[in-house]
């Protein structure tokens, strides 16, 4: 099959010798084997790169796999060179295996060589997008040609229908609701001196003896100590709440002696941020207005660590006789990749309900660069966001569309953009892309599925007969970070949590932990009009830059890591598959690491063509070495990736178990339990955290 892949290699990135001849992408004139500068030595290698994957096909080959060849004894280069030569013999063997095992793909792979080898068949565009999406992006596949077609299609997979609505709903949500967020610290940017910076001698020396530190993780526009306190996303997301929540109050949907509750996990990029997070957002606080309507809780590494050692594992010891517990307790924390804390937000609020306020029902958790529009909210829906969370619909049974049983345990609402606001609420945040196509997006093109499903479930209003938010509504599987919630009862008898190794598109993941599970399934029910302002565009501007090549190879791993965590879970991955496409499920592919090697190669080649060669220069030094690491945790049957998904697993079995446990010995005024309720609330209110009074 090696020969067919090659065919279509070769005629996506062939010379471009007359006007018509179809070619995506000509690398041949990016491969200069005298170029010495840095950005044109990463650029000769990615072309070659391509050039080599094309194999005899191509008439530079043997220049490009010699160039290869060199560059691998070269001290400075020989890691990027075997990245890319690894790529190639990684790429053929995928390819070959699946084939073997697949027929319905080699038949696909091999009709594909076929046609885009008859010049004859290259002239209609769409035609040519469409055949090659159909052994790459089979996702993609007839929604640029029938869009509404497709989001009819899609609505009606996603319509369930109601056999009985929560009979006990989120009545009070001030007093329910545990609302969740995160916050992500790092160091302070190089070109700053430290005694210039607005913070304590405290804090100063503190950070000085940090910053030597190895960076152990890298997030997304992390907020950096002396950064004017009117530019962080933390006191710009908790001020959005407050205006809410006074909302709210005015609105007659929040008592006056009412006080919402807020816990922030803080994740930081250098372990020595753990010990002074608490600090900084306290001194952040201070010369900010106070904030009447919201109590704010922070939790470090630290504060996890200590819950774990003086509640968790001591209650896991005494009433389950689990002497190990802490091994597999760690993943209760919120440093590492997203998913780390996304799990911890939610799981947060169960602890919460056992130890410290029996009254909790529900978390919900939102993302700090977004806000509740509360007066379009009640404009054009006719709901405050609070009356939209009382909502019967968040709890209720049903039967999806293959006649199953689902638990609407899970709550999903909808982003509208900041600058698309004023034409109406129900402005999709993500929209249906147009051409032309960059040379990558031939080979993987998610917005487009992404753009489907936010406009087939996001989007969707129960107004009519047939679906009308009372006998049916819409499920959802595609999610955003924030505006989802749980209730707790639906979180401790299912346990979804997101594997720690998940860096991106942890809201996503969440739910896959639970589709393969037997008996009545978990799921978002869909609530119209429950939407949030996003500002990340106006608010973030160049944390979003400054983060952009990361983001894009972090989207590359995702493929990597759904498609393997997809084959950890179960071994009918067509099944999950189909529940979860067009876009949660475009991330699994048959062929994932011939899709993120081709992607990259394009994309790298893109950067390097649109004249951005430093951009291209980062691309392929952080992505080489971010998707190597990624290839050996996850590549392969027996993968580090499923062993650590399998005792992650078992480690929130026995969190949920240890707080079923206690709240059961609690109920019997269990001497030990008690006291262990006593050590939980002080460590809880070691996290609370005052707000000055600017």
């Amino acid at each position: 099959m090696k020969e067919h892949l090659t065919s279509i290699i070769y005629r996506l990135i062939q010379p471009k010798r007359e006007k018509d001849t179809f070619s995506i992408f000509d690398p041949a004139q990016q491969l200069d084997e005298r170029r010495t500068d840095k950005s044109g030595i990463a650029q000769s290698l990615n072309a070659a790169f391509l050039i080599a994957l094309a194999d005899p096909k191509h008439p530079e080959s043997k220049r490009a796999k010699h160039f290869l060849a060199r560059m691998k004894n070269s001290s400075e280069w020989a890691n990027i060179a075997t990245f890319y030569i690894k790529g190639i013999s990684l790429v053929y063997r995928e390819i070959e295996d699946v084939c073997k095992n697949d027929p319905n793909f080699s038949n696909r792979l091999k009709t594909l060589s076929r046609w885009i080898s008859n010049n004859k068949n290259l002239n209609n565009t769409e035609e040519i997008i469409e055949k090659i999406w159909s052994v790459f992006f089979p996702e993609g596949n007839d929604i640029l040609t029938n869009k509404q077609e497709r989001v009819k299609a899609l609505r009606a997979k996603r319509t369930v229908t109601i056999t009985e609505l929560n009979a006990t709903p989120i009545t009070d949500p001030a007093q329910q609701i545990l609302f969740t967020s995160n916050v992500l610290l790092t160091i302070p940017p190089e070109s700053e001196s430290l005694n210039n910076l607005p913070l304590s001698d405290h804090l100063k020396g503190k950070l000085l003896q940090t910053i030597s530190e190895p960076q152990l993780f890298s997030y997304d526009h992390p907020i950096q100590p002396g950064i004017d306190p009117e530019k962080t996303e933390v006191l710009y997301g908790l001020r959005g709440l407050e205006t809410a929540f006074e909302f709210e109050r005015d609105h007659g949907a929040m008592s006056d002696d009412a006080k919402p509750v807020c816990v922030l996990s803080v994740s930081v990029t250098h372990r020595g941020i753990r010990n002074l997070a608490k600090s900084y957002l306290e001194e952040l606080f201070f010369h900010s207005e106070s904030l009447k309507n919201i109590d704010v809780y922070v939790f470090t590494e630290i504060d996890t660590q200590q819950i774990i050692d003086e509640i968790l594992a001591p209650a896991a010891m005494h009433y389950l006789r689990h002497n190990d517990a802490k091994e597999f307790l760690s993943i209760f924390g919120v440093d590492g990749e997203y998913g780390r804390h996304y799990s911890f937000l939610k799981a947060i609020a169960a602890f919460w309900s056992v130890f410290i306020r029996p009254e909790i029902k529900a978390t919900f958790k939102i993302d700090l660069d977004q806000v509740f529009p509360q007066k379009e909210l009640v404009e054009q829906t006719g709901n405050s966001a609070f009356e939209h969370l009382k909502t019967p619909l968040w709890g209720a049974h049903c039967m999806d569309s293959n006649g199953q049983p689902l638990e609407l345990g899970m709550i999903a609402g909808a982003l509208v953009n900041q600058q698309d606001i004023g034409k109406s609420l129900f402005t999709p945040d993500v929209p249906f892309p147009g051409p032309p196509l960059s040379p990558d997006e031939y080979i993987f093109f998610s917005t487009l599925p992404q753009a489907l499903s936010t406009e087939a479930e996001m989007m969707t209003r129960y107004s009519n007969n047939k679906l009308n938010g009372k006998r049916t509504c819409i499920q959802r599987i595609h999610v955003t970070g924030g505006t989802t919630g749980i209730l707790i009862d639906s979180l401790r008898r299912h346990r979804p949590f997101t594997p720690s190794f998940i860096g991106r598109a942890e809201d996503q993941a969440y739910i896959l932990s639970v589709l393969t599970n037997s008996g009545t399934k978990l799921g978002y029910a869909h609530k119209d009009g429950l939407i949030m302002r996003h500002d990340k565009e106006v608010f973030a501007r160049e944390g979003i830059q400054a983060s952009y090549i990361n983001k894009i190879i972090g989207d590359y791993i995702r493929i990597l890591y759904f498609s393997a965590y997809a084959k950890a879970l179960t071994n009918d991955v067509a099944k999950l598959k189909d529940a979860i496409d067009p876009f949660t499920g475009c991330f699994i592919s048959k062929i994932p690491v011939s899709v993120t090697y081709l992607r990259f190669g394009l994309k790298a080649a893109s950067f390097f063509a649109a004249g951005e060669k430093e951009h291209g220069l980062e691309f392929i030094k952080i992505g080489a070495k971010r998707i190597t690491s990624t290839l050996d945790f996850a590549h392969g049957e027996n993968s580090m990736l499923k062993e650590r998904y399998e005792k992650e697993a078992l480690g929130w079995n026995l969190y949920y178990d240890i707080l079923s446990a206690v709240g059961n010995a609690l109920k019997d005024n269990d001497s030990f339990a008690m006291e262990l309720r006593k050590k939980a609330q002080s460590i809880i209110y070691q996290c609370y955290v005052k707000f000055g009074s600017k």
